[in-house]
């Protein structure tokens, strides 16, 4: 894990918790709609959510 400031430390965490809820949204979105190509728009953006999560996970490990 990089060394962090505890201001860089909660802003990460801010971001992370932002991206889930993100991803979330989108899911519960998606579902939801009847349309194939925004249902697939919707989960597209679900799922881009989920690699920026991802990736922001993977920089405190």
């Amino acid at each position: 894990m990089a060394n962090l400031t505890s201001k860089e430390l909660s802003a990460l965490e801010d971001q992370i918790s932002q991206e889930q809820l993100l991803v979330k949204k989108y899911q519960a979105m998606s579902g939801m709609c009847t349309n194939p190509q925004i249902k697939q728009c919707l989960t597209d953006c679900a799922n881009k959510h989920q690699q920026h999560f991802n990736s922001l996970i993977t920089f405190l490990q």
